[in-house]
């Protein structure tokens, strides 16, 4: 059986790595236009903060390692031509030139995603950078070494990581963010204002709802001209989110109305020899029980170990994802799973917020510290739908305990009401997300017509 995989990230790597464990002879070809695989981006603003000491950290397999099990790496490579009806792919040795074409008995789709570059005037100068991959955060490093003032556009979790990057290694920041609140594809208005509270006060300076229109540059400056202003920095740091990099497959498997490949639940496209995985590909999302677009880490992983197990015979399906997601910022933790109340709303569902603020263990204790609570939830079922937590605490393992409700089918009442252990050290009694679910319970009693 002839495997070839179209990049290796992490869906890439995954899938390379679990068919050739469970299959050690197949002959798989991986195909990376880069000259490094398996990079974690989501580390990149680790890196110019200082917290990690090299890029090569954030890379946790080599090419060699793939071909210690068998694989035949070339990085490089540019697959620019694929033909799903011949099962052939046309490849460019981006260092030689040669052009050279290749068969597949099975496709792996592992393109990944591109960043959104917005059509704006000047984005292509050389004081304005996108941040995505190695080559991407090696420029900025080098750049932001000599550059004092970073102006950062978008209010996602890479603009506001990078923020903090840079606002902790005296660097001056300004951070656009126009259209949408900060972070609002995960956290709600009230969290959004909260993490904005955060920036400003760590000396950020925070320009919401203003659009960058447009780029200048001389040699030491670069203007951002937006919709009400115009803003001085020594460099321009663009990070407006991603779109799926399926152009090689147009017209040859179904996409969805965003660009990203629709699969079954096993990681087939329309043409059941070519799998995909990552964030070339829509995840099945839990709480709308439909595609969704949602470029994780985590996902690209968990999909690409799909692909390797369903290649040969179909083993086990996806079980889809919440895109539970979480964001360390400045000693806080933020963490989210499923939808927000303004998505649920948006969705359909009629939908409400329970809020809860409290500290995480008993006051008697020698320390202890507030957490911020929001559980969105379903008033006709009662099911619970998404939920958001901000604290010094470390919550990350509780949004991973709603991940699994929303995964479940979960109520507010079960919430409420499911064992959690209870020890002094590590909460009340009744856990901090038992009281959410009460507070939840308590909310739909006072509503009920």
């Amino acid at each position: 059986m002839k495997v070839i995989i179209i990049g290796c990230t992490h869906a890439g790597t995954s899938a390379a790595q679990q068919i050739l464990k469970a299959h050690p002879k197949t002959d798989v070809t991986i195909y990376e236009r880069n000259d490094n695989i398996s990079f974690l981006s989501c580390g990149i603003s680790l890196y110019l903060g200082g917290t990690v000491k090299s890029l090569d950290d954030m890379i946790y397999a080599t090419p060699q390692d793939l071909e210690q099990l068998g694989a035949v790496v070339r990085t490089r490579h540019d697959v620019y031509h694929v033909d799903v009806q011949q099962k052939q792919i046309l490849v460019e040795d981006l260092v030689t030139g040669r052009k050279f074409a290749d068969q597949y008995d099975k496709l792996v789709l592992a393109m990944g995603s591109v960043p959104v570059v917005p059509p704006l005037q000047g984005v292509s100068l050389p004081n304005v950078l996108i941040c995505k991959d190695y080559a991407d955060a090696t420029k900025i490093a080098a750049t932001a070494k000599v550059k004092q003032h970073i102006a950062i556009i978008g209010g996602g979790y890479i603009g506001v990581e990078l923020a903090e990057s840079y606002s902790n290694t005296d660097h001056q920041v300004t951070l656009i963010n126009g259209l949408h609140p900060l972070l609002s594809h995960y956290v709600d208005t009230d969290f959004s204002k909260k993490v904005g509270a955060e920036l400003v006060a760590h000396g950020v300076d925070l320009r919401l709802n203003e659009v960058a229109l447009k780029f200048d540059s001389d040699a030491r400056h670069v203007y951002i001209q937006t919709d009400q202003a115009e803003h001085q920095a020594d460099l321009a740091v663009v990070c407006v989110g991603f779109r799926a990099q399926t152009d090689l497959v147009v017209g040859q498997v179904d996409l969805n109305a965003d660009g990203s490949i629709h699969v079954d639940q096993y990681m087939r496209t329309s043409d059941h020899d070519v799998f995909a995985a990552g964030d070339a590909v829509a995840v099945h999302y839990n709480p709308t029980q439909a595609d969704a677009y949602a470029p994780l880490a985590t996902n690209a992983v968990r999909q690409g170990l799909l692909v390797g197990m369903n290649i040969f015979r179909l083993t086990l399906a996806d079980i889809g994802t919440q895109a539970t997601s979480a964001l360390h910022l400045y000693n806080k933790t933020l963490a989210s799973t499923g939808l927000t109340l303004a998505r649920a709303e948006k969705n359909g569902f009629d939908a409400a917020v329970a809020s809860l603020t409290d500290n995480y263990r008993p006051e008697f204790m020698p320390s202890t510290t507030p957490i911020d609570m929001r559980l969105v939830y379903d008033r006709q079922t009662h099911k619970i739908l998404g939920g958001q937590l901000y604290s010094e605490y470390d919550v990350a393992q509780s949004a991973n305990l709603l991940s699994v409700c929303i995964q479940n089918e979960n109520t507010i009442e079960q919430l409420a009401f499911v064992d959690m252990l209870f020890s002094p050290h590590y909460d009340r009694p009744l856990n901090y997300l038992n009281q959410l679910g009460l507070v939840a319970m308590d909310q739909e009693t006072r509503l009920k017509p």
